[in-house]
């Protein structure tokens, strides 16, 4: 069953179960992938679904911090919990040392020698870590396997 199949599943469970919460996350983020989807018009695969819940959760998290720092405690604990929602998408993330291992294996693998080929690693570790890793962790380890 492709990830996009088990969201669409999972918002029939949530309906089912009168879990108005969660539905509504499910709907925001069924809607964004139908947005790209008519956007691009594309068929969704995997990584691309897994690269709509990587940008939703970087707006919940730009979010709560926004909301924390006006004082606005019940907004940021909604946003909390449909980042908690979010998650549940994501495949198991690769920890720090691992993400620094596969970067440097792709700096070797391309011989790239400083941070003028910045660009070109990037787009390589994207094409390879996409959704495995966070594209934040991943420049830091890239910048740092380029300046070392």
């Amino acid at each position: 069953m492709s990830l996009k199949e088990q969201i669409t599943e999972d918002m029939k469970n949530a309906m089912r179960a009168k879990d108005v919460e969660r539905l509504g996350t499910i709907r925001l983020l069924l809607s964004a992938m139908k947005q790209k989807e008519v956007d691009e018009r594309i068929e969704l695969d995997d990584v691309a679904v897994i690269a709509i819940v990587d940008k939703l959760i970087k707006q919940r998290k730009d979010s709560i911090a926004a909301f924390e720092q006006a004082a606005r405690q019940d907004l940021a604990d909604k946003e909390k919990a449909e980042m908690a929602v979010l998650v549940g998408y994501l495949p198991a993330r690769m920890s720090a040392q691992e993400v620094a291992t596969e970067v440097k294996a792709i700096v070797t693998e391309l011989g790239a020698k400083g941070p003028g080929d910045m660009g070109k690693v990037m787009g390589a570790v994207k094409a390879r870590l996409a959704g495995k890793a966070d594209m934040g962790e991943v420049s830091a380890a890239v910048k740092a396997a380029l300046t070392a």
